[in-house]
């Protein structure tokens, strides 16, 4: 038997203000929950997305951001950042920098996302349970898919007002690129 996953509950700045489990928040209540988004661009200044697997309980089968999971009650978001990037690409080796932290309110949900970027060229073992498969995009292959449901309506979200105005920002932090 699967044991139950609480998320803490939070206020728009991040402070805690008590639990729920994945069901209740999932479920529109729109209790507002913490998760982390991590975007992985290689040297050539692709961005690796990941195509969620069709077992999902939300946007099953769609394009995705590199690594987007749930914080834990009692877990701190580094820690948690650190632990969804192992247990779904099997990344150990990075060095996160942070983007934005913002309220994204899907049908169904309510989620603090916490997001961050990062440059890697290693080995990406993804986690087949999460991800049914995943691969480095071109910008101009996300431009070109934009508006096609091929992506989850919050990664089209984060691309269309933060990562796109900020990728020249994103792309020349890179010492590669330097």
């Amino acid at each position: 038997m699967k044991s139950v996953e609480y998320f803490p509950l939070v206020t728009e700045n991040g402070e805690i203000i008590g639990r729920a489990t994945r069901t209740e928040c999932h479920s529109g209540t729109f209790l507002l929950h913490p998760v982390v988004h991590l975007h992985v661009f290689n040297s050539k200044g692709e961005l690796y997305l990941q195509k969620r697997a069709m077992s999902k309980d939300i946007q099953p089968g769609m394009w995705d951001t590199s690594v987007g999971g749930h914080v834990d009650f009692g877990e701190e978001i580094g820690d948690a950042l650190r632990r969804e990037v192992r247990e779904e690409l099997g990344i150990t080796g990075f060095v996160p920098k942070f983007l934005i932290r913002y309220k994204f309110v899907s049908n169904q949900e309510a989620e603090l996302v916490h997001s961050y970027f990062t440059f890697y060229d290693g080995e990406i073992t993804c986690d087949i349970a999460e991800i049914s498969e995943g691969k480095f995009w071109e910008i101009a292959e996300i431009e070109a898919s934009i508006g096609k449901s091929i992506f989850t309506a919050n990664f089209e979200q984060e691309w269309m007002t933060i990562l796109k105005e900020r990728l020249a920002l994103i792309l020349s932090r890179n010492p590669k690129y330097n």
